[in-house]
């Protein structure tokens, strides 16, 4: 394999057989410098979505009759699989791909963040999230807000232009004041030159979610910041990934789509809207590269030689 053959930047992955591309990227270009993590509200009111169920089908006496044994089905907890889908999607908007994860609401009084790490989107599937150590007593905020101002300004000196925290929760927020109070300090910071910009999302799950509470922290609004805070309400945990990528989509995509062009100028497709974790598109026999175009920006990446199937990471 020769280095020419690799993926580049923005590029993950490259895949090309009889002419068809599927380029995987590895952020979206559309948004510059971005640094993202996922914070899982681990209340009280949580326990039954964290837990782990097992499903038994078949034994008894009829499995006795057919010689089938009993099957037992260990069934994932409700949170784990929007997780998994978020930190793959939400990985493609990372500036590196790279998402902080942490639980928040833990302890006895609800003011503990218990971080998970520093995840790659590509591990998701082989991570379990079994819930906090100590599920919390109350469910406060602004602690894991300033959890993730201190980790964005350490990620600002790495290269991070701006930052963009999901928050999950599924009850009546203990510190609703006191968070509005923080989001005019770090507007302040922000205006001042200290704090890069950034934007929390902020995703209520289930019929015990004060929405007024909610409206009345993402009303706040700022010259040259808008509003930092938005939010929506799920009607079950299962929605709560699809409607975390819509809301990121919406708050941090900062250009329409982009076109794809051949080594010879010609367009081979054009996105509008945002763009796609992967492209998929159709180059001419004998071509060399393509090119993507975002926001005046040119990425060209190579081909591989030859019709053959390659796959490279």
């Amino acid at each position: 394999m020769s280095e020419h053959e690799r993926p580049v930047e923005p590029f993950s992955d490259l895949h090309v057989e009889d002419g068809q591309v599927r380029a995987t990227l590895l952020h979206d270009p559309t948004v510059e410098g971005l640094d993202m993590a996922i914070y899982m509200d681990a209340s009280g009111s949580m326990e039954d979505e964290y837990q782990t169920t097992q499903k038994r089908s078949g034994g008894g006496i009829w499995g006795w009759l057919t010689g089938k044994p009993a099957v037992v089905e260990t069934v994932p907890n409700q949170v784990e699989p929007q997780v998994h889908w978020m930190l793959e999607y939400l990985a493609t908007k990372d500036r590196n791909g790279i998402l902080r994860v942490a639980y928040w609401a833990c302890g006895p009084n609800g003011a503990d963040v218990e971080v998970i790490g520093e995840l790659m989107g590509k591990d998701a599937r082989t991570r379990t999230f079994p819930g906090p150590g100590q599920l919390g007593g109350q469910t406060r905020l602004a602690p894991a807000v300033r959890d993730y101002v201190k980790y964005i300004k350490a990620q600002a000196k790495k290269g991070a232009k701006q930052g963009c925290a999901v928050f999950v929760t599924d009850g009546h927020l203990h510190d609703a004041d006191e968070v509005k109070t923080l989001t005019d300090d770090i507007a302040d910071q922000i205006a001042k030159g200290h704090l890069p910009r950034v934007n929390f999302v902020l995703v209520g799950v289930g019929d015990q979610i004060d929405e007024e509470q909610l409206e009345g922290i993402c009303h706040a609004e700022y010259d040259d910041l808008g509003h930092p805070w938005c939010h929506r309400i799920a009607k079950e945990i299962t929605q709560v990934a699809e409607l975390v990528a819509v809301l990121v989509d919406e708050t941090m995509t900062v250009a329409g789509g982009g076109t794809i062009y051949d080594d010879k100028g010609n367009v081979l497709r054009a996105y509008e809207g945002r763009l796609p974790a992967v492209l998929e598109f159709k180059v001419p026999e004998g071509a060399k590269s393509f090119t993507l175009e975002v926001n005046g920006q040119r990425f060209t990446q190579p081909l591989p030689d030859g019709d053959e199937d390659e796959d490279h990471h």
